[in-house]
């Protein structure tokens, strides 16, 4: 029975992405019996476990699910999905950068954008643009790369009925493992942007501003701020990906009228963006204090935690930028979710959601 194991966990990858036993027809033809074509049919599958709907055979794919290729597209998805994002919203960024840092100078976010305007002219609104994106690349590749990779392993841990009955947990605890190595890759360039979009004169990019650091504040300096980044970003992606899946697998359970699988390429992107965005406000409360944080502490050398609560104030930390925040995170998770699965459907995998994580097949 154990040699017939591979022929089961061929039927694994399927059920990452489906949320009804009828996913896995296409025109009234199981895609199981097209699977067979290919592979001989076996015995060893535990039928009890298909009837539960823990095993879906798995569509037609050009990359082969859980290998080390899907999780390389993954990690390649996640590049293009945070970098071109982040760097697309560095207008915005630095507003609210600066609006945390010197709300006095910086009172709302049309007059901030006239502040910048006005002392820095347009060219000035995409300062620190080189440091957000590759800091946000790495951070992208390590974020949906780790994800992918811990939310499958977790559920392996748990076997098929823990996996279905927690999956909530496991996405919880799948983001948060990938979000602890991927700020360790953003650190360094975060420190670097924030001083160089909020302190004027100090450096005109990455290329000068790193050195400039450097000498000022050492290496060490660049991880100064990687625990409260770890306070806002863990928390973020814990929220982020966790309501995004559950988001998106109750639009088709109760929206949507037609199954997943069934579903256009088109709408099930939309469908991303629309639970990716979703997603991004319910993000951008949860971690808005330690954003605040992380701000202040880049900005002002030797700068601790207590002295951002004293002059901040509570209220302050919780709350100011928030409604900039809201609109600018709500925009990019929701872009990211979408470029993130639109470029897993160009190399051929399914879009993100839509059911539980896959656990590997129990022994028996």
């Amino acid at each position: 029975m154990a040699q017939n194991n591979h022929s089961c966990q061929s039927l694994i990858p399927g059920f990452l992405y489906s949320s009804s036993v009828s996913s896995s027809y296409n025109g009234g033809v199981p895609q199981l019996l097209q699977q067979s074509k290919l592979s001989p049919p076996s015995n060893s599958c535990d039928h009890g476990v298909l009837s539960k709907n823990f095993v879906i055979p798995a569509p037609s794919e050009k990359i082969e699910m859980f290998s080390p290729a899907y999780y390389l597209a993954c990690t390649a998805g996640g590049v293009f999905s945070c970098g071109l994002t982040h760097m697309t919203v560095t207008p915005l960024d630095l507003v609210k950068c600066n609006m945390q840092i010197d709300p006095s100078k910086y009172k709302s976010i049309t007059s901030g954008f006239g502040v910048l305007l006005k002392e820095q002219g347009a060219r000035g609104f995409f300062r620190g643009w080189v440091p957000t994106l590759l800091g946000y690349s790495a951070q992208g590749a390590c974020k949906f790369g780790f994800y992918e990779f811990f939310k499958k392993y977790y559920s392996d841990m748990a076997g098929p009925e823990n996996a279905a009955k927690y999956k909530t947990l496991i996405y919880l605890a799948g983001s948060a493992s990938a979000e602890l190595i991927a700020d360790v890759a953003l650190c360094p360039m975060e420190a670097v942007k924030v001083r160089v979009q909020t302190q004027p004169g100090f450096a005109r990019g990455l290329s000068d501003g790193m050195p400039k650091f450097l000498r000022s504040e050492g290496y060490s300096g660049l991880y100064k701020g990687l625990v409260p980044l770890w306070g806002r970003q863990i928390p973020y992606t814990m929220m982020k990906f966790a309501s995004f899946e559950t988001i998106v697998e109750q639009l088709y359970k109760n929206v949507i009228p037609t199954p997943k699988d069934q579903c256009s390429k088109n709408l099930q992107l939309g469908i991303s963006f629309a639970g990716g965005y979703l997603a991004g406000i319910l993000c951008a409360i949860v971690s808005h204090p330690a954003d605040n944080l992380v701000s202040f502490l880049n900005n002002a050398r030797g700068a601790t935690a207590g002295d951002a609560v004293r002059q901040l104030g509570l209220w302050g930390l919780f709350t100011r930028g928030l409604p900039l925040r809201i609109v600018m995170i709500g925009t990019l998770t929701g872009a990211q979710w979408g470029i993130y699965d639109a470029f897993k459907v160009f190399v051929g995998l399914p879009t993100t959601g839509g059911g539980a994580p896959a656990p590997a097949v129990a022994k028996p």
